[in-house]
């Protein structure tokens, strides 16, 4: 399964690997692409655990 999801906040590559450290860390993510502005989470977290991981590193955040 594969979650899209729009960040706000994120200007830069630091964000981008903040992010992708945020995701990969919630269970049931098997991989994340990010980008600027936007990710692809690959596995079977719930939206609501990757919206809270992303919430808890300062990104406003919504599934797409």
């Amino acid at each position: 399964m594969t979650t899209k999801l729009q960040i706000d906040g994120m200007s830069c590559d630091h964000c981008v690997r903040a992010v992708k450290q945020a995701l990969e860390g919630v269970a049931g993510v098997a991989r994340a692409e990010v980008t600027v502005g936007a990710a692809d989470v690959e596995g079977e977290a719930a939206p609501d655990a990757l919206l809270a991981a992303l919430d808890a590193e300062g990104y406003a955040a919504r599934v797409a």
